[in-house]
C-alpha cells in the first residue's frame, strides 16, 4: 500500500501587501503632490471658468509670480536632501534686494556688474555656514539661524528705509517678456526653469548628486564608503546661498526695490514647498521636480484665494499649514514602513 505525502508549499514568508509596496515607493509623495495640483487646478477651472481662470496666461502667472520662490526652494532642496536645513534663505533674499538697490541707485554701478557681486556674496555666505557646520560640528539649525539674523541686520546697516530702483536697465529687464503664442513668460520665470533643469541634471546624473543623496540617506555609511562628506555638506550650503542670492535678484526685478523687510519668512515658504514636494526632512529621499509641484501648489492656493475675492490672504498660510501637516504624516508613514 503506497502512501502519498503532501509536498509542502513553498514558503511565502511575510508577503508584501499592495499598500506596503505603495508606501515604499519613493515617488509616492511627488505623485501625490502632482495629483493634488491637478485636482486643485481642475476645481479652479470648474468654479472660475467664467472669470478667465482657464486662460493660458493665468497658468503661466504661477511661474512668473513664484519664480524667486522656485529658485530659493531648489537651493533648499539640496540642503534638505543632505539632511540639513537652511533658515537664512529669506534674509539672504532680502539682503540681496537691498545690496542690489544700494549699488545700482546709490553707488551708480551697472547692473551687469552688480549681478555677479550679489551672487558671489550669497555663495560666500553659504560656503561659510557650511564650513562652520562641518568643521565645528554645530547643528545647521543654529548656524543658519545666526545667518538669518546676520543678513537681516546687514539689510538695516545698508538702509533702514526702502530703496526704489529707477535704473532703466532694471526696468527694461523686469518688463522683458518671452512670447508663447498668446501668452508670455518673464525673464525671472525663464531663469527659474533653467535653474530647475540644471538642478535636476546635477542631482540625478552627476557624481555630486549621488553624494548628496548618500550623505542625507546615511551619513555614517557615506563616511565608510569614503565619500567626501565635508566637501558635500559645504557644497550644498554654497548652492543654497547662491540660489538664495539669485532668488533675491529675481525678487528685485519683480518688486523693483530693496527693503529691509523683503522676503521675511520666505525661508519657511521654501522649506514648505520642498516638503510638500515630497523631499524627506530627514534627507536622502526626494526629487527636485517635486519641489516644482510644491511651489505650484502654494502659488495656486494664492491664485484661488484671489479669484474667490472674499477670503483673506491669511488663508494661504492656513492652507499651507494643513498641507504641510498632511505631507509630514505621509513621510512618517513611509519612513516607518521602510524600517520594518
Amino acid at each position: 500500500m503506497s502512501t502519498t505525502t503532501a509536498r509542502p508549499k513553498a514558503a511565502d514568508s511575510h508577503p508584501t501587501s499592495k499598500a506596503a509596496r505603495v508606501l515604499a515607493d519613493r515617488r509616492l509623495p511627488v505623485m501625490v503632490t502632482a495629483a493634488l495640483f491637478l485636482v486643485m487646478y481642475a476645481a479652479g477651472l470648474s468654479r472660475y471658468q467664467n472669470y478667465g481662470f482657464g486662460e493660458a496666461q493665468v497658468f503661466l502667472n504661477l511661474f512668473i509670480d513664484n519664480s524667486y520662490l522656485l529658485v530659493a526652494a531648489v537651493g533648499a532642496t539640496f540642503v534638505i536632501l543632505s539632511g540639513g536645513i537652511d533658515l537664512s534663505v529669506g534674509s539672504v533674499i532680502g539682503f540681496t534686494t537691498m545690496f542690489t538697490a544700494w549699488l545700482v541707485e546709490r553707488q551708480g554701478l551697472p547692473l551687469v556688474l552688480v549681478i555677479p557681486l550679489a551672487l558671489g556674496v550669497g555663495a560666500l555666505g553659504g560656503f561659510l555656514m557650511g564650513y562652520v557646520i562641518h568643521n565645528f560640528e554645530i547643528q545647521p539649525f543654529i548656524v543658519t539661524l545666526a545667518g538669518l539674523f546676520l543678513y537681516r541686520g546687514l539689510c538695516l546697516v545698508i538702509s533702514k528705509e526702502s530703496i526704489a530702483i529707477g535704473d532703466a536697465s532694471v526696468s527694461s529687464m523686469a518688463q522683458t517678456q518671452v512670447s508663447l503664442g498668446g501668452a508670455f513668460l518673464s525673464i525671472g520665470a525663464i531663469v527659474a526653469l533653467v535653474v530647475l533643469a540644471a538642478a535636476f541634471y546635477v542631482l540625478h546624473y552627476t557624481r555630486f548628486g549621488r553624494r548628496v543623496y548618500a550623505v542625507g540617506g546615511n551619513e555614517q555609511s557615506a563616511l565608510l564608503m569614503g565619500l567626501p562628506q565635508g566637501g558635500t555638506k559645504i557644497s550644498v550650503y554654497t548652492v543654497s546661498g547662491f540660489c538664495s542670492a539669485l532668488a533675491g535678484l529675481l525678487f528685485t526685478l519683480y518688486i523693483q526695490s530693496g527693503d529691509p523687510l523683503h522676503a521675511t519668512g520666505m525661508e519657511l515658504d521654501a522649506i514648505a514647498a520642498v516638503v510638500i514636494g515630497g523631499t524627506l526632512l530627514t534627507g536622502g529621499s526626494g526629487f527636485v521636480i517635486g519641489t516644482l509641484f510644491g511651489v505650484l501648489v502654494l502659488g495656486l492656493i494664492k491664485s484661488l484665494i484671489q479669484f474667490e475675492g472674499t477670503l483673506s490672504s491669511w488663508w494661504t498660510k492656513i492652507a499651507t499649514g494643513v498641507l504641510l501637516c498632511a505631507f509630514i504624516l505621509i513621510q512618517r508613514a513611509m519612513t516607518a514602513r521602510r524600517k520594518t
